[in-house]
């Protein structure tokens, strides 16, 4: 879903020499991985159980993760950079069930977090074209559908720097989902 580790422990390890802090803990399907610089710092944590619970919305029941040659299913990705923070979580599952069925299910659950949207790529499915918070089909950046190759259908709640995002795609043989929270950058400087 997100690559491996390996490419990263080799940046870790350059960053290092140029005066960077890097940790590597964990094996399997715990990792993490915490790059410090002068300027910012890189977190990488690869544990399925607690990644998706930082997503903050319950698996659709009876799916089962979908790993990607070795690679665990789920990502959490943290940078911060002065005034510049996005963290983005992220992943990916699969059911026997109707694409229908696990919209229906996903439409319930992200009405925790306001208005819901349906999006068929960049545009509205249905008459909420918005969310209250302004969050609309439009708003391009990572987003669930980068978990699955061809998403027939995005719902989207929250607003445009704190979003929950599922990606649904008709399969063969039931539906693929990916499952994302993001919290982006505002663009407006932190006051100290």
């Amino acid at each position: 879903m997100f690559g491996r580790l390996l490419p990263l422990a080799l940046l870790a390890t350059a960053l290092a020499a140029t005066g960077c802090s890097v940790q590597q803990h964990g094996s399997n399907d715990n990792q993490n991985v915490k790059i410090e610089t002068p300027v910012g710092d890189m977190k990488v944590k690869i544990n399925n159980a607690v990644v998706v619970s930082d997503i903050g919305l319950a698996v659709y029941p009876g799916s089962t993760i979908v790993r990607k040659d070795k690679d665990v299913g789920a990502v959490d990705l943290d940078l911060s950079f002065r005034d510049f923070h996005i963290r983005a979580n992220g992943a990916t599952y699969r059911t026997p069930d109707s694409p229908e069925k696990v919209k229906a299910y996903y439409r319930k659950e992200l009405a925790h977090y306001g208005d819901v949207i349906e999006c068929s790529g960049s545009q509205a499915v249905g008459t909420l074209s918005k969310t209250r918070e302004g969050l609309g089909c439009d708003d391009n950046g990572f987003a669930a559908s980068d978990t699955t190759k061809h998403p027939d259908l995005e719902l989207r709640a929250g607003g445009k720097t704190h979003q929950h995002i599922v990606a649904v795609e008709k399969e063969s043989e039931g539906t693929k989902f990916g499952l994302a929270a993001l919290d982006l950058p505002n663009g407006e400087k932190k006051s100290n």
